[in-house]
């Protein structure tokens, strides 16, 4: 275990019972569970046989949340249904589910013609080489390009009629659901935060700043001139509406390391972060914001490589953390503490 006192407490072991925490002493609930859906392989995210967490972690979770907190767990679409039903068995009120889009998700699909190819067997036919960058390796993405590997279509007459058919479609989006334990039974909103600190969010610190260009002609109703209230669809690019509605994860920002403002490919993997699936500094800064006011405490579960604890720090926040594997919990380790230290 690594701990300061004063600011975070993490866990190099498995978050089920929660044990460091006491009941009803944690103001919110951020994190990013396994998916159960084998992400590249990785034995962490499989479970016990390809399922979600166990509904454990979830009533752990309740137990140790103040009434009226509020969580926000990330998801996957075509799972988040069981993680919905554990989530409300164990007592959660399910509030909303916010959208977190982006272009570059990689599909999961073939090229269905040349499977079919496959099958008859049947030689497919070549008729060139790609060319393209892909991933990243020890001197980053850029330098990481394929050459020579050999374009081919089919050259069945089923295979041509199913050329370029397949079965997933491109990710753009993570669910992220969110939760709140009741307030207490018998107190108002009013009365259950005067008792707990807890029962609301915190949306005049996550509004949405005018555009420059609407900035002189508001739109909407009774605009606020802080902006608008956040939506339920946050973003990692642009779109060209006529005005902004949703939270915008910028690319740059105040920190000066790449592993901390980079919205969703990560750099540099072999010399320091390797975690597969780490979320933007800034999509946690802004979750931190929504649901939390100053010192308060943030407790996730699964913690990762720190993302959640990292944003923590910057947002002037407590934060709890476990993580069971441990050349994640290193590199959650160091990223927490140079967070803390302000060391980019």
């Amino acid at each position: 275990m690594a701990e300061n006192k004063l600011n975070y407490n993490i866990y190099e072991e498995s978050c089920y019972s929660l044990k460091y925490q006491e009941r009803n002493s944690i103001d919110a609930l951020i994190t990013d569970p396994p998916y159960g859906i084998a992400y590249q392989n990785h034995h962490w995210d499989k479970g016990e046989k390809g399922k979600v967490p166990d509904e454990k972690i979830w009533k752990d979770s309740f137990d140790k949340l103040k009434p009226g907190g509020y969580g926000l767990v990330f998801s996957f679409p075509r799972v988040m249904h069981h993680v919905m039903k554990h989530l409300e068995e164990s007592g959660f009120i399910i509030k909303d589910v916010l959208m977190w889009c982006y272009l570059n998700g990689m599909p999961k699909t073939r090229n269905v013609g040349l499977d079919i190819d496959k099958e008859l067997g049947v030689e497919s036919e070549e008729y060139g080489q790609y060319n393209y960058v892909i991933g990243y390796v020890k001197e980053g993405a850029e330098t990481y390009k394929v050459n020579g590997k050999k374009k081919k279509k089919p050259a069945s007459d089923l295979g041509k009629i199913y050329d370029g058919a397949g079965y997933n479609l491109k990710p753009a989006y993570e669910p992220i659901i969110l939760v709140q334990k009741p307030i207490e039974e018998g107190l108002t909103v009013a009365q259950n935060i005067k008792k707990y600190r807890t029962g609301a969010m915190n949306l005049e610190k996550t509004r949405l700043p005018y555009s420059p260009d609407e900035d002189k002609d508001k739109v909407g109703h009774n605009p606020h001139p802080l902006g608008r209230v956040p939506a339920n669809v946050i973003r990692s690019e642009e779109l060209e509406d006529d005005y902004d509605k949703y939270f915008l994860i910028s690319t740059y920002g105040n920190f000066h390391d790449q592993h901390y403002i980079e919205p969703k490919v990560r750099r540099k993997k072999d010399t320091f972060n390797m975690h597969p699936t780490v979320k933007p500094i800034k999509l946690m800064q802004h979750l931190i914001r929504l649901l939390t006011f100053e010192n308060q405490t943030v407790l996730d579960p699964f913690m990762g490589s720190g993302s959640t604890g990292v944003a923590c720090m910057l947002e002037n926040r407590n934060f709890e953390g476990y993580e069971l594997e441990q050349e994640y919990f290193k590199i959650a380790e160091q990223r927490i503490k140079n967070a803390q230290q302000k060391i980019f």
